[in-house]
């Protein structure tokens, strides 16, 4: 997908603002499922990693847990060496880009990495939906989360 997407995204705000808030909420959500996936089957995470790059998701304590775990650390040393609290208290990444994100775009911890990586862009959840700036922000930042929202402009 061509970068002009994101100049579209950030022109569309209140558009999708206006739609989020005052469209269909049951046929968006009946919607949903089919415009992820075919987003998905378009869109490759890893000629991407924006979301990598510019967010940190919210590492829960399940999250810590696990993660340490799997790099046999002491959670206190995960949390010392990559992670922070946000201004809402949270555990989020001290880097930008996340300090898990290989060269390639793939991720270090994969297969254990917090519950916000695993779901995120939340494009197959009524979240999508519910959390109209959570949504904003991921359109400007997501060609996935773009496409999706883009497609819910067609629904009336």
């Amino acid at each position: 997908m061509d970068e002009k997407w994101e100049k579209e995204a950030k022109e569309h705000q209140k558009l999708y603002k206006y739609h989020l808030e005052r469209g269909n909420f049951n046929k968006m959500l009946k919607a949903l499922p089919g415009l992820h996936e075919e987003a998905f089957a378009k869109i490759d995470c890893l000629q991407c990693a924006n979301c990598c790059k510019n967010h940190s998701p919210r590492f829960k304590q399940p999250d810590i847990k696990r993660i340490a775990k799997s790099l046999r650390m002491k959670e206190g040393d995960l949390v010392e060496r990559y992670l922070k609290l946000d201004e809402e208290g949270d555990y989020v990444t001290r880097s930008k880009p996340c300090p898990f994100l290989a060269e390639d775009n793939t991720c270090n911890i994969y297969d254990d990495r917090p519950g916000d990586c695993a779901r995120y862009p939340y494009t197959d959840e009524d979240v999508f939906l519910k959390r109209t700036q959570l949504t904003l922000k991921n359109t400007v930042v997501c060609p996935i989360a773009f496409t999706v929202m883009e497609g819910l402009l067609k629904i009336r």
